[in-house]
Formats: structure tokens, C-alpha cells, sequence
């Protein structure tokens, strides 16, 4: 068992790097340890992370703004704060912000991540107008 204390006031977050495009801050909850990461993601309008997958899951809980999720099979969604987003091992995937307002959500990462390549402008153009 572990407990993770409140980050310190002040304390910076993290701006993440080069498996992101755009500018994106992190502030862990839970360090990754055992296969499981609990982290809130902030991303500026545009910014996303790049193709990745996981190795049993992720779950994303939107806490506020407007994203966007891709599968690699081309289906994308809009999301809003309030939803929660369940991704199964292996697939395939990215997720960010929309490309007119900022978000936020807590990302749950189990299993560790494959990082693949980055989203190109039309790929994330095509997620702009979601099919479901």
C-alpha cells in the first residue's frame, strides 16, 4: 500500500516533452511504480500527445475543457469534462486538446507505454470532426 501526499503549493508542474506536441504540463498524483500511473495532464489548445499504447489499460477522466481522442482505426471523439474514456490494452491511440480551448483530465496508466510516432496536422484535423 501507498500514499501519495498533496504536491507542495508552489511547486511547478512538469512540462512534458518529446513523446507531446505543443506545449502540455503534467502534475503527478500517484508516481509511476508497480505498472501504475496517476498523473493530471494539462494540455494547450492543439497540443496532444503522440501514438501510444498501453500495456493492460488507460482510463482518462476529463476534469475540464475540450479534447479530442483518436483510435488508429480513424474513429475520434469529442471530449468534454465529466467524461470518462476507458482505453484496452494494445490499441492504438492519441488524445489532446481541441484545437479552440485548453483541457484537462487525470490519465490512470497501468501497464507501461509504448510510445510511437507523432500525430501528424492532417490526423489531428481528422479528429476535429468526431465520428462518434
Amino acid at each position: 500500500m501507498r500514499i501519495a501526499k498533496a504536491a507542495r503549493a508552489g511547486a511547478p508542474s512538469e512540462e512534458r516533452g518529446p513523446t507531446f506536441s505543443g506545449r502540455v504540463w503534467a502534475d503527478p498524483i500517484l508516481p509511476a511504480e508497480d505498472g501504475i500511473m496517476v498523473v493530471n495532464v494539462f494540455f494547450e489548445p492543439g497540443a496532444r500527445t503522440h501514438w501510444h499504447t498501453h500495456g493492460v489499460a488507460q482510463v482518462l477522466h476529463v476534469v475540464a475543457g475540450a479534447g479530442r481522442l483518436q483510435s488508429r482505426d480513424g474513429r475520434s471523439w469529442k471530449l468534454e469534462a465529466g467524461d470518462v474514456v476507458h482505453i484496452p490494452a494494445g490499441d492504438e491511440h492519441w488524445h489532446g486538446a481541441a484545437a479552440d480551448s485548453y483541457v484537462l483530465h487525470l490519465a490512470v496508466s497501468v501497464g507501461g507505454t509504448e510510445w510511437l510516432g507523432a500525430v501528424t496536422d492532417d490526423e489531428y484535423a481528422s479528429a476535429a470532426t468526431p465520428s462518434a
